[in-house]
């Protein structure tokens, strides 16, 4: 069994316990309805994975400061107002089991909401003059955004090779999940080769936690991953285990599999069958060979920094990101 998040964060548990109220006190408004809306966000907030890796970054490259502090929340603060956007375009009423604000306070206010937040973000930078903080996070919105409509793009065609799949997955997961780890360097170390290090590593685990994702969505029943199983499929995406699986069969057997999930309408029937296709043709297993690779790059990314709490966590982070059933 991998470790937990809150098994790993262990090192800088004390931080993560400050930085909550930090952070809270960054984002409340006197604007009634931002408020309630913002209070609506906090309850809601998950593992807290990002600034995990923001301490976790800073604490192996030097002393947690309160330029650490400004470094997660900007990270925060950016990764929310995504969330709240993305939940607009995507159309979702639920965010981790809950109405998002999209449902309950409709589109309109979702976005200004979004936009708030990561204004909030852009102003805590500028008014601690951490312009580096500024540029490394807005290279990540723009990757993130160009990942984005690279995968809109796509998703009209009728193929998904393995090089646009590695692109859209760096730009629209891992960018994020590097910038956590870069920023975290960055607050503590002016060496650029401990901050090109984590940034690398952070890179790397993004690319393997999104293809454990897309593994467990063939993998892996709803009540664990608390989505349907084959929701990829019926939401007509290609990945990796899809993609290595048709490289398996000949091209008409490929064409056909992908013209049926491009069709839509799938049956429960038609999705099992796709499922079964991916695993009789190997695609789950060359997806978890390639993630496992990744993780191991990554982690020799950070081998030659001493030995610390933090190193190890850093360690064990990469082993939860392909071991996690969820």
């Amino acid at each position: 069994m991998p470790l937990s998040i809150s098994e790993i964060s262990t090192p800088i548990a004390s931080h993560l316990e400050e930085f909550n109220d930090f952070f809270k006190g960054l984002i409340r408004s006197k604007a009634a309805l931002l408020d309630i809306i913002v209070r609506y966000i906090l309850k809601q907030r998950g593992k807290r994975v990002r600034p995990t890796l923001v301490f976790l970054s800073a604490a192996i490259c030097g002393e947690v400061s309160r330029r650490t502090y400004i470094a997660a929340a900007l990270v925060e603060l950016l990764h929310t107002a995504t969330l709240v956007h993305d939940d607009v375009v995507d159309e979702a009423d639920k965010r981790r089991g809950v109405p998002s604000i999209n449902a309950v306070w409709k589109n309109k206010v979702a976005v200004l909401v979004g936009d708030y937040l990561l204004s909030r973000g852009l102003l805590i930078a500028v008014e601690n003059e951490e312009f580096d903080f500024l540029r490394i996070t807005s290279t990540s919105v723009r990757r993130m955004s160009e990942g984005e409509l690279l995968q809109i793009q796509k998703s009209r065609q009728k193929t998904l090779d393995e090089e646009t799949y590695f692109k859209i997955i760096s730009d629209k997961t891992a960018s994020l999940i590097s910038t956590c780890c870069e920023i975290g360097a960055v607050s503590t170390t002016d060496s650029s080769d401990k901050r090109i290090a984590l940034r690398d590593y952070g890179e790397l685990v993004g690319i393997a936690f999104q293809i454990q994702d897309d593994i467990l969505d063939y993998t892996s029943r709803s009540s664990i991953v608390g989505k349907p199983i084959g929701n990829d499929i019926k939401e007509k995406k290609i990945t990796l285990p899809l993609i290595y699986a048709c490289e398996n069969v000949d091209k008409s057997e490929a064409r056909s599999i992908i013209k049926s999930i491009k069709s839509g309408n799938l049956s429960p029937k038609n999705v099992e069958e796709i499922i079964q296709f991916v695993e009789r043709n190997h695609g789950v297993r060359r997806a978890q060979e390639k993630a496992h690779s990744i993780i191991s790059e990554a982690k020799e990314k950070i081998s030659s920094f001493p030995d610390s709490p933090a190193k190890t966590s850093l360690m064990n982070f990469a082993d939860y990101v392909i071991e996690r059933t969820k």
